[in-house]
């Protein structure tokens, strides 16, 4: 079955094709021109849902498979911040770097070198007679530096609970089983499969 994601973030993109194996997953902008898609809902679940109705309709083709996902990074230390503002945490128009040193330098400012935190992922799942979510979280501890270069977004700065690296210099096969995304992803799997 072919799945379209919406999204033209390459690293979601990357994640969710070798994840989902036995699907083709092609990003929304190998079908129709990239649009933007106002994420202005107050949830990781209406956010995905947004984004993934978004582009259904977009495309037009009604035998589509949308799926669309929204997650972020949620630390203790600032109350859930930044939370469904994870990718813009540093502003509108920042890069994964900028929105990394700034969630870096605000758990500094609370005073700490660390914080609990955890990810949350909700996968929206569109069809023409379909719409579904479900989640999946990963916990662990947002630390004040950056380490590995593998992964993207915050990856560098959380190691998992049970870990001592960070999601950045783990290797991606461990990274598969423990990732909010993969959680995620294998339960809408189970939806998708029965379409």
């Amino acid at each position: 079955m072919k799945l379209v994601l919406a999204t033209s973030n390459k690293g979601k993109l990357r994640e969710i094709k070798a994840l989902c194996t036995e699907h083709e997953v092609i990003s929304y902008s190998e079908l129709i021109e990239e649009f933007e898609i106002v994420e202005d809902a107050h949830t990781f679940k209406d956010n995905a849902l947004l984004k993934a109705r978004a582009v259904f309709n977009a495309i037009g083709n009604k035998n589509m498979v949308v799926i669309a996902d929204d997650s972020g990074i949620s630390i203790d230390v600032l109350d859930g911040a930044p939370g469904i503002y994870s990718a813009r945490h540093a502003g509108e128009d920042a890069c994964d770097k900028d929105n990394l040193y700034k969630l870096i330098e605000d758990i500094k400012a609370k005073g700490a070198t660390e914080s609990g935190a955890h990810y949350t992922a909700a996968i929206a799942i569109v069809t023409k007679d379909v719409e579904k979510t479900v989640h999946g979280w990963m916990y662990g501890t947002a630390i004040c530096e950056t380490r590995g270069e593998g992964g993207f977004g915050y990856d560098p700065m959380f190691i998992p609970l049970g870990y001592e690296k960070t999601l950045g210099e783990l290797d991606d096969e461990i990274k598969k089983t423990l990732s909010h995304r993969s959680k995620a992803l294998g339960l809408a799997l189970k939806i998708i499969n029965t379409l």
